[in-house]
């Protein structure tokens, strides 16, 4: 089976550092080995990249098109208006699980209650810290016909 991608948008590569009261002390590079080991865990491979741009996280989900079966995507604060992101999850007609570390809706500023990708994606899994990203890799191996 192709690998699963884990692709992380914006500021992410800042885990740990950036405001660990609402995103914890979890580094990006530990999160990305936690998301190895659980995928391991449930049959599948996990890939993992990072990118501050917009373009970069298209062309990374085109690439995912034929090199993927699935993506775990926390797209950052994009998920609020970058609707090329949008487009992209559905140009590449595989299953999705939009991520967030916070609970987007509970945040006090009112831009970021909205998610213009979820309404492309399988799943959006929000508010579960760092161990949203293994259920978003669970509902991925389930969708994908795959048990631990």
């Amino acid at each position: 089976m192709k690998p699963v991608l884990v692709l992380n948008g914006p500021n992410l590569n800042l885990l740990g550092v950036r405001r660990p009261d609402v995103y914890g002390t979890t580094g990006l590079g530990e999160l990305e080995e936690l998301c190895r080991g659980w995928g391991a865990v449930l049959g599948l491979a996990v890939v993992c990249h990072q990118s501050n741009h917009e373009g970069g996280l298209v062309d990374r989900l085109h690439a995912a098109r034929t090199t993927c079966a699935g993506v775990v995507f926390n797209p950052g604060a994009y998920s609020h208006y970058a609707w090329v992101l949008h487009d992209a999850v559905e140009a590449i007609a595989l299953p999705v699980v939009e991520v967030h570390i916070s609970e987007p809706k509970a945040r006090p500023e009112t831009w970021r209650h909205m998610s213009v990708i979820e309404p492309a994606c399988l799943a959006s899994i929000t508010g579960k810290g760092i161990d949203g990203y293994r259920l978003a890799l669970e509902t991925l191996a389930a969708h994908l016909g795959r048990k631990p």
